[in-house]
């Protein structure tokens, strides 16, 4: 089940808590309370998806073959993956699953509940 195929992207990031998808930008944008936490798109034939990631995940990521940092967002810790990444796709949903987390945590606490994102 490659995260890189469009329907799979979407059943597994839909199963995230509070999230909401929509096309944004000729992709597919997956959003949690508004703001962005992923995005999928097909260039040139090749998938590819934007996660959020921490400082040093994003030092090792962009350190690999496949993975730059993502263009048109503006502050790092944005990384573009392409389905040519060594990446297997237990990774691949981890990150998917880390970028929602730090999108969440920017909420509010409030919005949060309203959402049903349980923090720790």
């Amino acid at each position: 089940m490659s995260l890189f195929e469009q329907k799979n992207f979407q059943d597994f990031v839909s199963g995230l808590a509070g999230v909401t998808l929509g096309d944004q930008w000729d992709s597919r944008v997956a959003k949690v309370g508004d703001k962005v936490f992923s995005v999928w798109n097909v260039e040139a034939d090749r998938a590819r998806i934007v996660v959020k990631c921490p400082e040093e995940s994003f030092e090792i990521l962009t350190a690999l073959d496949g993975i730059g940092q993502a263009p048109y967002f503006a502050k790092r810790k944005w990384v573009m993956i392409s389905s040519h990444s060594p990446l297997t796709d237990d990774e691949m949903r981890h990150y998917l699953t880390r970028s929602h987390a730090l999108v969440a945590a920017g909420l509010t606490k409030k919005r949060r509940a309203e959402l049903g994102i349980v923090t720790d």
